[in-house]
């Protein structure tokens, strides 16, 4: 491929209104016509898919979609530079199943064999990217898509892909170790897409992504999307990519500036308990909670109701004349918040919304715009909040990066304010009460009882305050926070020695262990929180320090880990390399857990090779007996692993 990518495709305009950003957009591959309005129809679409984007709504492909669909529907190799949220995600999915649906048709029904490949950098990008390409499917018979990723057992995996699956979407690593199986084939394999490339890179899994690419066929069509071109990237796709056309999309990026952004980092179960905090704090007037999923809708709206909030949902099951009901009431003040799915809000315009709540994190940043779009209009001043959880932290970067604005952090109101407004409420509902109703009826009944029952008034009054609230606690509790040093770690905070961050100090709850890999493998910190991450389902906040040393790595991890979260990062591989995880035995939990659980290395059958002196610093010592190379070896005394 030549040094300057064949085919460059540029457009600097805004995914259309009406499509959500990752399913929908726009132009043909041959130039980008800003003036010209194109719709999925004039794409030349297999029926099926098409019908399947009409179930959705969707009409208008984006940019990055409407100069790359044709391009791949024509066999080209891409490779697609656009921010995350520009729609890559539709952008190679509905061409590659276009033409798998033709080829089922040719071939008399859809073959067995996996023929599509995608490679994501993390576990949640998998899950969303199958999801789509399970809604774009919907009507193709026979069809089936298997994610798989790290952190989950190998079993329904192994079970789906011997019944075959048309389409795998996974991560890198354990990608590589379903073929390493022999479970995963890619012998027939038509199509290849790397979904976040520079991603991927960042977290270490350039050798794992090559490492994958040798092993599928030399005729094969390969996608590559990317938010930016390092040279990494582009040796890639100099050496897989066939004479590949460059189609470069920049989103709609920018936010209004008389909308203030803030963020909180909250864990999922808390989120509920947040929000009612923030709404009974500060005061707004119309609101919209943003969430991913139609039932999410349904469900954090009946919480809401239940907590006393006025609250209704919008969703794309929800009848037209309904929402149109809905979207009136939120206009009206009849209702003050109303929870919606992207799809559902687009184009919403109602003049009382002071508030925009991303409950749950976009994956792309152009919903984040369309979404915080909805207050903050006509001038007038907005707020929008955004929650994330410590593993969503990547996605907040990618946000101020793409609207180059930075998203403040914000603090919960304190647990004595919130509980200190409640009680004042309370004692206001109170005095509203004496003043405003007739009492007289239940004065006489309290009086009965207290002289029945010899019971004082106070603690019939207390009885009966119970009772109203409707077996709700009227006072809160802190909720649960990460550790301030976990978040500093969450953050990437390295030193100068190659780690990031110390390991003399464990948090509570931690302890250190012991990979085989380090200095002399290569190895970086972030291909250690990638792999550890994506094949242990642990968030980016639970690993801490990471002391790489010359032939081996200490890192920071929980001690309570699960037998299945031991047993994925035994199988864990780092360069190639198995880490052959287990407790360092010269450290000992901070706390929890204690160090004589963990006697023996997590699986005493690694494979043993002759010789093998990866591990030690001696290079004539083989491994100890009884142990796999590098299971505890090559320690000396100048080593005291602390």
């Amino acid at each position: 491929m030549p040094e300057n990518l064949t085919e460059q495709i540029t457009d600097t305009t805004s995914a259309a209104e009406a499509a959500p950003a990752d399913s929908a957009p726009t132009t043909g591959a041959a130039a980008v016509d800003d003036g010209v309005d194109i719709l999925f129809t004039d794409l030349k679409l297999d029926g099926r898919v098409l019908a399947a984007l009409s179930d959705v709504g969707y009409e208008k492909p984006s940019p990055i979609q409407a100069a790359t669909i044709p391009a791949l529907l024509d066999g080209r190799d891409v490779v697609g530079l656009a921010q995350t949220g520009t729609g890559k995600t539709a952008a190679f999915a509905i061409p590659a199943l276009s033409k798998m649906a033709e080829l089922a048709d040719i071939n008399g029904g859809p073959s067995k064999n996996t023929q599509v490949l995608v490679l994501a950098p993390t576990r949640e990008l998998a899950l969303q990217v199958a999801e789509a390409f399970t809604s774009y499917a919907k009507h193709m018979d026979g069809f089936t898509v298997l994610p798989v990723y790290g952190g989950s057992p190998y079993g329904p995996q192994l079970n789906g892909l011997r019944r075959g699956a048309q389409v795998v979407v996974g991560t890198p690593g354990r990608v590589i170790d379903h073929i390493s199986k022999g479970s995963l084939d890619l012998s027939n394999l038509e199509y290849v897409v790397l979904d976040e490339a520079d991603e991927m890179l960042r977290m270490g899994f350039a050798e794992d992504v090559e490492q994958i690419l040798s092993s599928t066929p030399d005729e094969k069509q390969v996608a590559l999307f990317s938010a930016t071109m390092p040279p990494a990237i582009r040796r890639i796709a100099k050496k897989y990519l066939n004479d590949p056309a460059e189609i470069s999309v920049k989103g709609k990026t920018t936010t209004g500036t008389n909308t203030r952004q803030r963020y909180l980092q909250v864990m999922g179960p808390h989120k509920l308990d947040a929000l009612t905090r923030i709404l009974e704090v500060e005061d707004y007037d119309g609101i919209i909670a943003f969430v991913r999923t139609k039932m999410a809708t349904e469900d954090l709206a009946d919480k809401l109701r239940s907590r006393g909030f006025s609250a209704a949902a919008i969703n794309g099951d929800i009848p037209q004349q309904q929402r149109e009901r809905t979207v009136e009431a939120l206009r009206d003040g009849k209702i003050d918040i109303l929870v919606a799915t992207d799809v559902a809000a687009r184009g919403l315009d109602v003049d009382r919304i002071s508030l925009v709540v991303n409950y749950d994190i976009p994956h792309d940043t152009e919903s984040y715009v369309h979404r915080i779009g909805r207050t903050g209009r006509a001038g007038r001043s907005g707020d929008a909040i955004l929650f994330i959880t410590p593993r969503e932290k990547y996605l907040l970067r990618s946000i101020e990066k793409a609207t180059r604005q930075p998203v403040e952090q914000m603090q919960l109101p304190s647990t004595a304010k919130i509980n200190e407004l409640r009680l004042g409420k309370f004692a206001d509902r109170i005095t509203q009460t004496l003043s405003g109703e007739d009492v007289s009826l239940f004065r006489e009944l309290i009086a009965n009882y207290e002289q029945e029952h010899d019971v004082p008034a106070s603690e019939i009054a207390a009885a009966l305050a119970v009772m109203a609230q409707g077996g709700q606690p009227i006072l809160v509790q802190d909720i649960p926070v990460a550790p301030a040093g976990q978040r500093e770690r969450a953050e990437g905070r390295k030193d100068g020695f190659g780690s990031r961050g110390p390991t003399r100090t464990l948090t509570e709850g931690n302890a250190t262990y012991r990979i085989a890999v380090g200095r002399r493998q290569r190895v970086m910190p972030g291909s250690i929180v990638g792999a550890i991450a994506n094949e242990g389902g642990l968030s980016s906040a639970q690993i801490g320090g990471i002391d790489i040393r010359a032939d081996h790595s200490l890192v920071e991890l929980p001690a309570d880990l699960s037998k299945d979260q031991l047993r994925a990062l035994s199988r864990t591989r780092i360069g190639g390399e198995l880490i052959h995880l287990e407790l360092d035995k010269g450290r000992k939990p901070a706390a929890g857990r204690g160090a004589g659980e963990f006697k023996k290395p997590f699986r005493k059958d690694y494979p043993k090779r002759d010789g093998d002196t990866r591990f030690s610093g001696d290079a004539t010592r083989k491994p100890r007996q009884g142990k796999g190379a590098g299971a505890g070896t090559g320690r000396s005394s100048a080593q005291s692993e602390q």
